[in-house]
């Protein structure tokens, strides 16, 4: 397959041919980062994980050039980052037995602003390779602007194909911002529990990002058991640990909805929600 960025790869973690590794696809993760699919899009590893029939195949659209760092990687280039945070990658991938991990490498600017035709075009081509059943990426109420705008560039790719090649269900995964405020009958709340032993190592492999400054690590991991705690008030745990998504399948599906009306309705259905239980109690 040829892909726009020269550094572009795609790494097949068991050596299956590439074609074949694409193609036997049912689960993929579109992330904006290295990292970004373990943390939004660990209920795909899971699903996966030790199934001979399920194959995840992981997409990391940029290439890690602006990420921040500290203590060991204090004084890395740009370049030496961005060979860190691929290998990193790869790493997890072959940790999580994913069927294929894809490195567009593309700057952040070119997926915000130059060349997002290219990121679509890129998108495009992968999605038709692997006609994967299920898509995890970022959700649109995230505040990073590159997650954003990777989600943005997915629903793009999607609406652009015919629609015997959308998967069933594309989902928008917390990373940047939670999902917990969403009205409980909208949230799709992934169980993840089980194997933390692969969650743990999955997180811990990026080193780069857990001692640059932040632990996502040990912030994603309490995210989850917040979610599973606090998504009942009145009920008792049924599991240990959940990730929340936003439904964005019917953004795909119907290519006249408008994106920021679609998450402004979910977000005026939560002030509707919060007003309401306050008229009630005063």
């Amino acid at each position: 397959m040829e892909l726009h960025e020269a550094g572009a790869e795609i790494f097949v973690p068991d050596g299956t041919a590439e074609e074949e590794a694409l193609a036997r696809t049912t689960h993929m993760a579109i992330g904006c980062h290295q990292d970004d699919i373990e943390i939004m899009a660990y209920d795909g590893v899971l699903q996966c994980f030790g199934e001979p029939d399920k194959w995840l195949c992981g997409v990391t659209v940029t290439n890690g050039s602006g990420s921040p760092r500290d203590a060991l990687y204090a004084d890395y280039s740009d370049e030496q980052m961005m060979t860190v945070r691929r290998q990193e990658q790869k790493k997890a991938a072959y940790v999580g037995e994913y069927g294929a991990q894809v490195q567009l490498d593309f700057a952040s600017k070119q997926v915000k602003e130059t060349d997002k035709e290219a990121v679509i075009a890129d998108l495009k081509a992968l999605i038709t390779a692997a006609r994967p059943g299920v898509i995890y990426t970022h959700n649109l109420a995230d505040k990073h602007d590159t997650h954003v705008s990777v989600t943005l560039r997915v629903i793009q790719a999607l609406r652009a194909l015919p629609a015997e090649l959308h998967p069933e269900a594309l989902y928008g995964c917390e990373v940047w911002r939670d999902l917990d405020w969403m009205v409980d009958e909208e949230k799709i709340a992934f169980d993840v529990a089980g194997h933390e032993n692969l969650e743990m190592a999955l997180l811990g492999l990026f080193d780069s990002q857990d001692c640059g400054g932040k632990r996502y690590d040990l912030a994603t991991l309490g995210r989850r058991v917040a979610n599973a705690t606090y998504c009942a008030t009145h009920d008792v745990d049924v599991t240990q640990s959940i990730i929340y998504a936003m439904d964005l399948t019917p953004l795909m599906k119907d290519g006249s909805l408008d994106i920021g009306e679609y998450v402004g309705e979910h977000i005026s259905r939560f002030a509707a929600d919060v007003n309401d239980r306050i008229g009630r109690m005063v």
